[in-house]
Protein backbone atom coordinates (compact mmCIF):
# COMPACT_ATOMS: atom_id res chain seq x y z
CA UNK A 1 0.00 0.00 0.00
CA UNK A 2 1.78 3.34 -0.96
CA UNK A 3 1.64 6.36 1.62
CA UNK A 4 -0.77 7.86 -0.70
CA UNK A 5 -3.71 5.15 -0.36
CA UNK A 6 -2.38 4.87 3.49
CA UNK A 7 -3.12 8.69 4.08
CA UNK A 8 -6.47 8.22 2.25
CA UNK A 9 -7.29 5.27 4.31
CA UNK A 10 -6.76 7.02 7.24
CA UNK A 11 -8.97 9.76 6.53
CA UNK A 12 -11.66 7.95 6.08
CA UNK A 13 -11.58 6.22 8.88
CA UNK A 14 -11.19 9.21 10.78
CA UNK A 15 -14.30 10.99 8.96
CA UNK A 16 -16.34 7.51 10.66
CA UNK A 17 -15.04 8.68 13.54
CA UNK A 18 -16.35 11.44 13.91
CA UNK A 19 -19.61 10.23 12.33
CA UNK A 20 -19.94 7.77 15.18
CA UNK A 21 -18.74 10.71 18.26
CA UNK A 22 -21.39 12.58 16.64
CA UNK A 23 -23.80 10.11 16.83
CA UNK A 24 -23.07 9.28 20.47
CA UNK A 25 -23.46 13.16 21.40
CA UNK A 26 -26.63 13.28 20.69
CA UNK A 27 -27.64 9.75 21.71
CA UNK A 28 -26.17 9.88 25.05
CA UNK A 29 -27.97 13.87 25.54
CA UNK A 30 -31.39 11.73 24.37
CA UNK A 31 -30.80 8.53 26.51
CA UNK A 32 -29.62 11.21 29.54
CA UNK A 33 -33.16 12.98 29.28
CA UNK A 34 -34.87 9.62 29.54
CA UNK A 35 -32.73 8.50 32.15
CA UNK A 36 -33.54 11.18 34.64
CA UNK A 37 -36.92 11.16 33.39
CA UNK A 38 -38.02 7.85 34.91
CA UNK A 39 -37.63 9.53 38.50
CA UNK A 40 -37.58 13.11 37.89
CA UNK A 41 -39.60 13.43 34.92
CA UNK A 42 -39.76 15.51 31.97
CA UNK A 43 -40.41 18.89 32.65
CA UNK A 44 -39.32 22.24 31.30
CA UNK A 45 -36.99 22.24 34.14
CA UNK A 46 -35.17 18.88 33.90
CA UNK A 47 -34.61 19.47 29.86
CA UNK A 48 -33.50 22.56 30.35
CA UNK A 49 -31.09 21.24 33.32
CA UNK A 50 -29.91 18.60 30.80
CA UNK A 51 -29.09 20.72 27.47
CA UNK A 52 -27.34 23.25 29.76
CA UNK A 53 -25.16 20.95 31.27
CA UNK A 54 -24.72 19.05 27.96
CA UNK A 55 -23.93 22.63 26.19
CA UNK A 56 -21.39 23.98 28.59
CA UNK A 57 -19.29 20.02 28.50
CA UNK A 58 -19.28 20.13 24.83
CA UNK A 59 -18.13 23.98 25.36
CA UNK A 60 -15.54 23.05 27.56
CA UNK A 61 -14.86 19.58 25.08
CA UNK A 62 -14.21 21.99 21.97
CA UNK A 63 -11.69 24.52 23.96
CA UNK A 64 -9.96 21.50 25.12
CA UNK A 65 -9.68 19.44 22.25
CA UNK A 66 -8.01 22.39 20.16
CA UNK A 67 -5.51 23.02 22.43
CA UNK A 68 -4.86 18.79 22.72
CA UNK A 69 -4.44 18.83 19.04
CA UNK A 70 -2.37 21.35 18.54
CA UNK A 71 0.04 19.78 21.41
CA UNK A 72 -0.36 16.10 20.61
CA UNK A 73 -1.69 16.01 16.55
CA UNK A 74 -1.37 12.51 16.39
CA UNK A 75 -3.88 9.87 15.67
CA UNK A 76 -2.92 7.69 18.29
CA UNK A 77 -4.44 10.73 21.37
CA UNK A 78 -7.47 11.01 19.64
CA UNK A 79 -8.55 7.60 19.43
CA UNK A 80 -7.83 7.03 22.84
CA UNK A 81 -9.83 10.13 23.21
CA UNK A 82 -12.04 8.19 21.82
CA UNK A 83 -12.10 4.88 23.39
CA UNK A 84 -12.30 6.72 26.99
CA UNK A 85 -15.53 8.99 26.08
CA UNK A 86 -17.28 5.43 24.43
CA UNK A 87 -16.36 3.42 28.17
CA UNK A 88 -17.40 6.32 30.23
CA UNK A 89 -20.75 7.02 28.03
CA UNK A 90 -21.48 3.31 29.05
CA UNK A 91 -19.96 3.69 32.42
CA UNK A 92 -22.69 6.47 33.18
CA UNK A 93 -26.15 4.50 33.75
CA UNK A 94 -24.15 1.47 34.98
CA UNK A 95 -22.81 3.90 38.00
CA UNK A 96 -26.04 6.13 37.87
CA UNK A 97 -28.43 3.01 38.48
CA UNK A 98 -27.99 3.25 42.33
CA UNK A 99 -27.75 6.94 42.89
CA UNK A 100 -31.38 7.19 40.92
CA UNK A 101 -32.63 4.32 42.92
CA UNK A 102 -31.79 6.01 45.89
CA UNK A 103 -33.74 9.35 44.20
CA UNK A 104 -36.38 7.71 43.78
CA UNK A 105 -36.93 7.01 47.33
CA UNK A 106 -35.97 10.66 47.85
CA UNK A 107 -38.62 11.76 45.14
CA UNK A 108 -41.39 9.33 46.36
CA UNK A 109 -40.82 10.69 50.23
CA UNK A 110 -40.57 14.42 48.69
CA UNK A 111 -37.39 15.23 49.90
CA UNK A 112 -36.56 18.07 47.56
CA UNK A 113 -33.03 18.33 49.44
CA UNK A 114 -31.76 14.62 48.13
CA UNK A 115 -33.45 14.62 45.18
CA UNK A 116 -32.33 17.89 43.74
CA UNK A 117 -28.59 16.60 44.93
CA UNK A 118 -29.28 13.21 43.47
CA UNK A 119 -30.25 14.94 39.62
CA UNK A 120 -27.11 17.05 40.48
CA UNK A 121 -24.94 13.97 40.61
CA UNK A 122 -26.44 12.11 37.85
CA UNK A 123 -25.48 15.21 35.59
CA UNK A 124 -22.42 15.15 36.65
CA UNK A 125 -21.35 11.90 35.68
CA UNK A 126 -22.10 13.20 32.25
CA UNK A 127 -19.42 15.87 32.27
CA UNK A 128 -16.26 13.69 31.30
CA UNK A 129 -17.66 11.69 28.37
CA UNK A 130 -19.71 14.34 26.84
CA UNK A 131 -16.28 16.40 27.61
CA UNK A 132 -14.23 14.21 25.56
CA UNK A 133 -16.71 13.92 23.07
CA UNK A 134 -16.54 17.59 22.42
CA UNK A 135 -12.88 17.14 21.79
CA UNK A 136 -13.45 15.13 18.62
CA UNK A 137 -14.23 17.84 16.12
CA UNK A 138 -11.78 20.12 16.88
CA UNK A 139 -8.81 17.05 17.34
CA UNK A 140 -10.48 15.81 13.82
CA UNK A 141 -9.93 18.88 11.57
CA UNK A 142 -6.20 19.27 13.16
CA UNK A 143 -5.51 15.91 11.93
CA UNK A 144 -7.39 15.97 8.35
CA UNK A 145 -6.16 19.36 7.41
CA UNK A 146 -3.21 19.38 5.02
CA UNK A 147 -2.90 23.19 4.58
CA UNK A 148 -4.05 26.23 5.55
CA UNK A 149 -5.38 27.03 2.26
CA UNK A 150 -8.40 24.05 2.72
CA UNK A 151 -9.29 24.71 6.44
CA UNK A 152 -12.88 25.72 5.77
CA UNK A 153 -13.87 23.40 3.71
CA UNK A 154 -11.94 20.63 5.90
CA UNK A 155 -13.71 21.73 9.06
CA UNK A 156 -16.88 22.20 6.81
CA UNK A 157 -16.98 18.98 5.85
CA UNK A 158 -16.19 17.27 9.15
CA UNK A 159 -18.90 19.51 10.89
CA UNK A 160 -21.08 18.08 7.95
CA UNK A 161 -20.25 14.90 8.79
CA UNK A 162 -20.53 15.26 12.73
CA UNK A 163 -24.10 16.73 12.44
CA UNK A 164 -25.31 14.35 9.72
CA UNK A 165 -24.03 11.56 13.02
CA UNK A 166 -25.71 13.77 15.67
CA UNK A 167 -28.76 13.47 13.08
CA UNK A 168 -29.09 9.76 13.55
CA UNK A 169 -28.42 9.83 17.50
CA UNK A 170 -31.44 12.01 17.74
CA UNK A 171 -33.25 9.29 15.83
CA UNK A 172 -32.08 5.76 16.82
CA UNK A 173 -32.56 6.01 20.30
CA UNK A 174 -36.18 7.71 20.56
CA UNK A 175 -37.72 5.82 18.07
CA UNK A 176 -35.82 2.40 18.09
CA UNK A 177 -33.68 1.47 20.59
CA UNK A 178 -34.91 2.92 24.14
CA UNK A 179 -38.85 1.32 23.07
CA UNK A 180 -37.03 -1.77 21.93
CA UNK A 181 -34.23 -2.35 24.55
CA UNK A 182 -34.31 0.19 27.23
CA UNK A 183 -32.47 3.67 28.49
CA UNK A 184 -29.39 2.13 30.21
CA UNK A 185 -28.88 -0.71 27.53
CA UNK A 186 -29.31 1.93 24.64
CA UNK A 187 -26.33 3.50 26.57
CA UNK A 188 -24.33 0.58 26.47
CA UNK A 189 -25.37 0.52 22.66
CA UNK A 190 -23.55 3.33 21.63
CA UNK A 191 -20.86 3.22 23.61
CA UNK A 192 -20.30 0.07 22.24
CA UNK A 193 -20.04 1.04 18.56
CA UNK A 194 -17.94 4.07 19.30
CA UNK A 195 -15.76 1.84 21.54
CA UNK A 196 -15.65 -0.41 18.42
CA UNK A 197 -14.62 2.58 15.84
CA UNK A 198 -11.71 3.98 18.75
CA UNK A 199 -10.15 0.75 19.55
CA UNK A 200 -10.11 0.04 15.52
CA UNK A 201 -8.97 3.35 14.61
CA UNK A 202 -6.24 2.92 17.81
CA UNK A 203 -5.71 -0.42 15.76
CA UNK A 204 -4.87 1.24 12.41
CA UNK A 205 -2.29 3.16 14.40
CA UNK A 206 -1.08 1.35 17.26
CA UNK A 207 -1.81 -2.07 17.99
CA UNK A 208 -0.34 -2.56 21.39
CA UNK A 209 -1.98 0.38 22.68
CA UNK A 210 -5.71 -0.92 21.31
CA UNK A 211 -4.92 -3.93 22.87
CA UNK A 212 -4.13 -2.28 26.31
CA UNK A 213 -7.20 -0.98 26.16
CA UNK A 214 -9.26 -4.02 25.34
CA UNK A 215 -10.38 -4.44 29.21
CA UNK A 216 -13.00 -1.56 28.77
CA UNK A 217 -15.46 -3.16 27.09
CA UNK A 218 -15.03 -6.41 29.34
CA UNK A 219 -15.63 -4.23 32.44
CA UNK A 220 -18.71 -2.54 30.79
CA UNK A 221 -20.17 -5.92 30.03
CA UNK A 222 -19.86 -7.46 33.52
CA UNK A 223 -21.30 -4.21 35.31
CA UNK A 224 -24.15 -4.44 32.70
CA UNK A 225 -24.89 -8.01 33.90
CA UNK A 226 -24.22 -7.37 37.71
CA UNK A 227 -26.79 -4.09 37.63
CA UNK A 228 -29.21 -4.70 34.43
CA UNK A 229 -32.02 -6.55 34.87
CA UNK A 230 -33.57 -4.88 38.22
CA UNK A 231 -36.02 -2.37 38.10
CA UNK A 232 -35.49 1.07 38.03
CA UNK A 233 -37.81 1.90 40.65
CA UNK A 234 -39.22 0.03 43.16
CA UNK A 235 -43.18 -0.08 43.62
CA UNK A 236 -44.99 2.69 46.21
CA UNK A 237 -45.00 0.89 49.59
CA UNK A 238 -47.61 -1.63 49.59
CA UNK A 239 -47.80 -2.32 46.13
CA UNK A 240 -45.96 -4.80 43.28
CA UNK A 241 -44.66 -4.36 40.79
CA UNK A 242 -46.64 -6.00 37.70
CA UNK A 243 -44.91 -3.85 34.35
CA UNK A 244 -42.39 -1.74 33.61
CA UNK A 245 -41.50 -0.57 30.51
CA UNK A 246 -39.39 2.44 28.57
CA UNK A 247 -41.51 4.07 25.78
CA UNK A 248 -41.36 6.49 23.10
CA UNK A 249 -42.77 8.83 25.61
CA UNK A 250 -42.57 7.55 29.16
CA UNK A 251 -41.24 5.19 31.89
CA UNK A 252 -44.06 3.11 32.48
CA UNK A 253 -44.85 1.06 35.66
CA UNK A 254 -48.26 -1.14 36.34
CA UNK A 255 -48.55 -1.28 40.19
CA UNK A 256 -50.92 -3.67 42.15
CA UNK A 257 -51.97 -2.53 45.87
CA UNK A 258 -51.31 -5.48 47.97
CA UNK A 259 -53.02 -4.74 51.61
CA UNK A 260 -55.18 -7.62 52.51
CA UNK A 261 -58.22 -6.20 54.06
CA UNK A 262 -58.27 -2.72 52.88
CA UNK A 263 -60.70 -1.63 50.68
CA UNK A 264 -58.08 -0.64 47.80
CA UNK A 265 -56.48 -4.17 47.91
CA UNK A 266 -56.20 -5.44 44.18
CA UNK A 267 -56.48 -2.15 42.35
CA UNK A 268 -54.22 -1.52 39.89
CA UNK A 269 -52.37 1.97 39.21
CA UNK A 270 -50.36 3.29 35.82
CA UNK A 271 -48.00 5.24 36.90
CA UNK A 272 -45.49 7.62 34.55
CA UNK A 273 -41.96 9.07 34.83
CA UNK A 274 -41.46 10.29 38.23
CA UNK A 275 -44.76 8.02 39.72
CA UNK A 276 -46.38 10.83 41.43
CA UNK A 277 -49.54 10.67 39.65
CA UNK A 278 -51.69 8.21 39.09
CA UNK A 279 -52.62 8.05 35.51
CA UNK A 280 -54.95 5.17 35.14
CA UNK A 281 -56.73 2.74 38.25
CA UNK A 282 -58.25 -0.35 38.08
CA UNK A 283 -60.39 -3.07 39.77
CA UNK A 284 -61.93 -6.04 39.02
CA UNK A 285 -64.78 -5.32 41.55
CA UNK A 286 -65.57 -2.35 41.67
CA UNK A 287 -66.23 0.54 39.18
CA UNK A 288 -65.91 4.08 40.60
CA UNK A 289 -62.68 5.04 42.46
CA UNK A 290 -63.98 8.30 43.91
CA UNK A 291 -61.43 10.33 42.52
CA UNK A 292 -61.14 12.55 39.90
CA UNK A 293 -62.14 10.10 36.97
CA UNK A 294 -65.63 9.76 38.24
CA UNK A 295 -66.80 13.51 37.39
CA UNK A 296 -66.05 13.01 34.04
CA UNK A 297 -69.25 11.15 34.18
CA UNK A 298 -71.10 13.76 35.67
CA UNK A 299 -70.21 16.29 33.04
CA UNK A 300 -73.13 16.11 30.96
CA UNK A 301 -75.62 16.86 33.88
CA UNK A 302 -74.84 20.66 33.77
CA UNK A 303 -77.29 20.54 30.68
CA UNK A 304 -80.91 21.68 31.97
CA UNK A 305 -83.05 18.82 33.40
CA UNK A 306 -84.37 16.59 32.68
CA UNK A 307 -81.30 15.87 30.22
CA UNK A 308 -81.88 12.46 28.70
CA UNK A 309 -78.94 10.18 29.57
CA UNK A 310 -79.41 8.21 26.09
CA UNK A 311 -78.00 11.67 24.49
CA UNK A 312 -74.79 10.69 25.98
CA UNK A 313 -75.50 7.10 24.66
CA UNK A 314 -76.27 8.54 20.75
CA UNK A 315 -73.89 11.49 21.04
CA UNK A 316 -70.60 9.08 22.23
CA UNK A 317 -67.23 10.34 23.80
CA UNK A 318 -64.07 11.24 22.82
CA UNK A 319 -61.30 11.34 25.10
CA UNK A 320 -57.87 13.31 24.68
CA UNK A 321 -55.52 11.62 26.97
CA UNK A 322 -56.87 7.91 27.24
CA UNK A 323 -54.41 6.43 29.49
CA UNK A 324 -55.11 2.86 30.36
CA UNK A 325 -58.55 3.60 29.80
CA UNK A 326 -60.51 4.27 33.41
CA UNK A 327 -62.91 6.68 32.32
CA UNK A 328 -63.62 4.65 29.07
CA UNK A 329 -64.44 1.94 31.33
CA UNK A 330 -66.85 3.47 33.05
CA UNK A 331 -69.06 5.11 30.58
CA UNK A 332 -68.60 1.95 28.96
CA UNK A 333 -70.25 0.14 32.37
CA UNK A 334 -72.92 2.86 32.72
CA UNK A 335 -74.22 3.60 28.80
CA UNK A 336 -73.46 -0.09 27.59
CA UNK A 337 -72.43 0.18 23.47
CA UNK A 338 -71.66 4.02 23.68
CA UNK A 339 -69.46 4.65 20.80
CA UNK A 340 -66.07 6.22 22.28
CA UNK A 341 -62.59 7.68 20.75
CA UNK A 342 -59.67 7.25 23.17
CA UNK A 343 -57.08 9.35 21.69
CA UNK A 344 -53.36 8.58 23.22
CA UNK A 345 -50.27 9.29 21.99
CA UNK A 346 -48.01 6.93 23.61
CA UNK A 347 -48.52 3.43 22.25
CA UNK A 348 -46.62 1.52 25.23
CA UNK A 349 -49.39 2.85 27.29
CA UNK A 350 -51.83 1.58 25.63
CA UNK A 351 -50.33 -1.52 25.62
CA UNK A 352 -49.99 -1.81 29.24
CA UNK A 353 -53.61 -0.82 29.17
CA UNK A 354 -54.63 -3.76 27.27
CA UNK A 355 -52.41 -6.14 29.36
CA UNK A 356 -53.26 -5.25 32.99
CA UNK A 357 -56.84 -2.63 32.95
CA UNK A 358 -58.87 -4.93 30.61
CA UNK A 359 -59.06 -1.50 27.85
CA UNK A 360 -60.57 -4.23 25.39
CA UNK A 361 -64.04 -2.91 24.94
CA UNK A 362 -65.61 -3.61 21.33
CA UNK A 363 -66.71 0.18 21.44
CA UNK A 364 -63.80 1.84 22.30
CA UNK A 365 -61.58 3.11 18.98
CA UNK A 366 -58.34 3.73 20.36
CA UNK A 367 -56.12 6.52 18.50
CA UNK A 368 -52.51 6.59 18.96
CA UNK A 369 -51.76 10.05 18.14
CA UNK A 370 -51.59 13.62 19.71
CA UNK A 371 -54.64 14.77 20.96
CA UNK A 372 -54.89 17.98 19.09
CA UNK A 373 -53.90 16.47 15.69
CA UNK A 374 -56.29 13.41 15.99
CA UNK A 375 -59.51 15.82 17.07
CA UNK A 376 -58.69 18.47 14.61
CA UNK A 377 -58.90 14.79 11.87
CA UNK A 378 -61.88 13.10 13.38
CA UNK A 379 -65.27 13.92 11.19
CA UNK A 380 -67.30 12.98 14.24
CA UNK A 381 -69.70 14.96 16.60
CA UNK A 382 -69.70 13.56 20.24
CA UNK A 383 -72.02 14.17 23.47
CA UNK A 384 -68.70 14.86 25.42
CA UNK A 385 -64.99 15.68 25.15
CA UNK A 386 -62.89 14.67 27.92
CA UNK A 387 -59.49 16.03 28.06
CA UNK A 388 -57.29 14.38 30.88
CA UNK A 389 -53.86 15.09 29.54
CA UNK A 390 -52.84 18.03 32.13
CA UNK A 391 -50.79 16.20 34.59
CA UNK A 392 -48.62 19.08 36.16
CA UNK A 393 -45.40 19.47 35.49
CA UNK A 394 -46.74 17.64 32.05
CA UNK A 395 -49.16 20.09 30.52
CA UNK A 396 -49.04 20.03 26.75
CA UNK A 397 -49.46 23.82 25.77
CA UNK A 398 -51.23 22.93 22.54
CA UNK A 399 -54.20 21.24 24.22
CA UNK A 400 -54.74 24.61 26.38
CA UNK A 401 -55.46 27.47 23.78
CA UNK A 402 -58.53 29.50 22.44
CA UNK A 403 -57.85 27.78 18.95
CA UNK A 404 -57.87 24.20 20.55
CA UNK A 405 -61.04 24.58 22.59
CA UNK A 406 -62.41 26.12 19.34
CA UNK A 407 -62.02 22.70 17.61
CA UNK A 408 -63.14 20.74 20.53
CA UNK A 409 -66.83 23.44 20.36
CA UNK A 410 -66.34 22.32 16.58
CA UNK A 411 -66.39 18.57 17.09
CA UNK A 412 -69.45 18.63 20.09
CA UNK A 413 -73.16 18.05 19.91
CA UNK A 414 -75.24 21.46 20.46
CA UNK A 415 -75.81 20.09 24.04
CA UNK A 416 -72.55 18.80 24.16
CA UNK A 417 -69.75 19.80 26.87
CA UNK A 418 -66.06 19.46 27.32
CA UNK A 419 -64.97 18.61 30.43
CA UNK A 420 -61.19 18.35 31.38
CA UNK A 421 -58.70 18.11 34.30
CA UNK A 422 -56.40 20.63 36.01
CA UNK A 423 -53.94 20.30 38.68
CA UNK A 424 -53.30 23.00 41.22
CA UNK A 425 -51.91 23.30 45.10
CA UNK A 426 -54.72 24.72 48.17
CA UNK A 427 -53.17 27.93 47.68
CA UNK A 428 -52.48 28.62 44.27
CA UNK A 429 -54.98 28.35 41.24
CA UNK A 430 -53.66 30.40 38.39
CA UNK A 431 -53.42 27.67 36.12
CA UNK A 432 -57.86 26.93 36.85
CA UNK A 433 -58.55 30.12 36.40
CA UNK A 434 -56.29 30.60 33.31
CA UNK A 435 -57.93 27.66 31.80
CA UNK A 436 -61.25 28.80 33.05
CA UNK A 437 -61.06 32.53 31.15
CA UNK A 438 -59.92 30.54 28.16
CA UNK A 439 -62.66 28.18 28.17
CA UNK A 440 -65.01 30.95 28.56
CA UNK A 441 -63.26 32.71 25.23
CA UNK A 442 -65.18 30.10 23.67
CA UNK A 443 -68.10 28.22 25.78
CA UNK A 444 -70.93 30.75 27.00
CA UNK A 445 -70.87 28.34 30.84
CA UNK A 446 -67.94 27.06 32.42
CA UNK A 447 -68.83 25.11 35.81
CA UNK A 448 -65.62 24.51 38.56
CA UNK A 449 -65.59 20.99 40.73
CA UNK A 450 -62.63 20.43 43.16
CA UNK A 451 -62.09 17.10 43.54
CA UNK A 452 -61.57 16.04 47.47
CA UNK A 453 -58.23 15.31 49.06
CA UNK A 454 -56.43 15.70 45.77
CA UNK A 455 -55.07 18.42 44.10
CA UNK A 456 -57.37 18.38 41.16
CA UNK A 457 -60.10 20.37 39.70
CA UNK A 458 -62.88 19.63 36.81
CA UNK A 459 -63.53 22.37 34.31
CA UNK A 460 -67.01 21.50 32.11
CA UNK A 461 -67.75 24.25 29.14
CA UNK A 462 -71.35 23.59 27.44
CA UNK A 463 -72.23 25.01 24.28
CA UNK A 464 -75.25 25.98 25.75
CA UNK A 465 -75.60 28.42 28.66
CA UNK A 466 -76.18 26.33 31.59
CA UNK A 467 -76.80 26.65 35.11
CA UNK A 468 -74.70 24.82 38.03
CA UNK A 469 -78.13 24.05 39.43
CA UNK A 470 -78.98 22.00 36.79
CA UNK A 471 -76.58 18.92 38.37
CA UNK A 472 -78.62 18.68 41.00
CA UNK A 473 -81.60 18.55 38.91
CA UNK A 474 -80.49 15.92 37.13
CA UNK A 475 -79.44 13.93 39.54
CA UNK A 476 -83.13 14.37 41.10
CA UNK A 477 -85.03 13.79 37.73
CA UNK A 478 -82.82 11.27 36.77
CA UNK A 479 -84.99 7.75 37.18
CA UNK A 480 -84.14 3.98 37.28
CA UNK A 481 -80.64 4.30 35.70
CA UNK A 482 -76.92 3.11 36.66
CA UNK A 483 -76.60 3.51 40.64
CA UNK A 484 -73.06 4.74 39.38
CA UNK A 485 -74.24 7.65 37.56
CA UNK A 486 -75.90 8.63 40.91
CA UNK A 487 -72.75 7.96 42.86
CA UNK A 488 -70.86 10.35 40.12
CA UNK A 489 -73.74 12.97 40.25
CA UNK A 490 -73.64 13.18 44.01
CA UNK A 491 -69.78 13.41 44.56
CA UNK A 492 -70.28 16.31 41.25
CA UNK A 493 -72.95 18.27 43.35
CA UNK A 494 -71.06 18.16 46.80
CA UNK A 495 -67.35 19.36 44.83
CA UNK A 496 -68.92 22.13 43.37
CA UNK A 497 -66.98 25.56 43.61
CA UNK A 498 -66.82 29.22 42.73
CA UNK A 499 -65.88 29.15 38.92
CA UNK A 500 -63.08 32.11 39.05
CA UNK A 501 -61.42 33.48 35.48
CA UNK A 502 -57.87 35.30 35.39
CA UNK A 503 -57.31 38.02 32.69
CA UNK A 504 -54.96 35.67 31.22
CA UNK A 505 -56.64 33.66 27.74
CA UNK A 506 -54.45 31.34 26.03
CA UNK A 507 -53.64 31.44 22.37
CA UNK A 508 -51.40 29.54 20.09
CA UNK A 509 -49.55 32.80 19.52
CA UNK A 510 -49.35 33.54 23.78
CA UNK A 511 -49.96 30.63 26.29
CA UNK A 512 -47.24 30.97 29.20
CA UNK A 513 -48.27 27.62 30.63
CA UNK A 514 -44.73 26.28 31.15
CA UNK A 515 -44.36 29.70 33.14
CA UNK A 516 -47.35 29.11 35.29
CA UNK A 517 -46.88 25.66 35.56
CA UNK A 518 -42.80 26.06 36.62
CA UNK A 519 -43.92 28.67 39.29
CA UNK A 520 -46.79 26.42 40.56
CA UNK A 521 -43.97 23.57 41.61
CA UNK A 522 -41.50 25.95 42.77
CA UNK A 523 -44.11 27.78 45.05
CA UNK A 524 -45.57 24.74 46.48
CA UNK A 525 -42.07 23.25 47.60
CA UNK A 526 -40.86 26.12 49.42
CA UNK A 527 -44.63 26.95 50.89
CA UNK A 528 -44.24 23.81 52.35
CA UNK A 529 -47.75 22.26 50.73
CA UNK A 530 -46.13 18.91 49.78
CA UNK A 531 -45.40 18.01 53.36
CA UNK A 532 -49.49 17.59 52.75
CA UNK A 533 -48.62 14.86 50.68
CA UNK A 534 -46.93 12.70 52.87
Amino acid sequence: MSQRQRQRRYLYYLYLAVFAAGVTTLAVELSASRLLGSVFGTSNLVWANIIGLILLYLTAGYFIGGRWADRSPRHVTLYRIIVWAAFLSGLAPLVAQPVLSAAAGAVSALDAGAAVGSFGAVLVLFAAPVTLLGCVSPFAIRLAMPEVAQAGSTAGRLYAISTLGSLVGTFAPVLVLIPGVGTARTFLFFASVLMFVGLGGLALHDRRAALQLLWMPVVLALLALLVLGHPLKPAPPGAALLYEADTAYNYVQVVEVTQPGRADDGTRWLLLNEGQGIHSEWHPDRLLSGGTWDFFLAAPYFNAAPFDPDRVRTGGLALVGLAAGTVARQYTAVYGDIPIDGIEIDPGVVEAGRRFFEMTQPNLNVIVEDGRFALAHSRRTYAVVGIDAYRVPYVPWQLTTREFFIEVRDHLTPDGVVVINVGRTHTDRRLVEALTATLLAVFPSVHTMDVPFSFNTILVGTVRPTEARNLAANAAALGEFDPALYTALAQAVSALAPTVASDIVFTDDYAPVERIVDSLIIDFYLSGDADLLQ
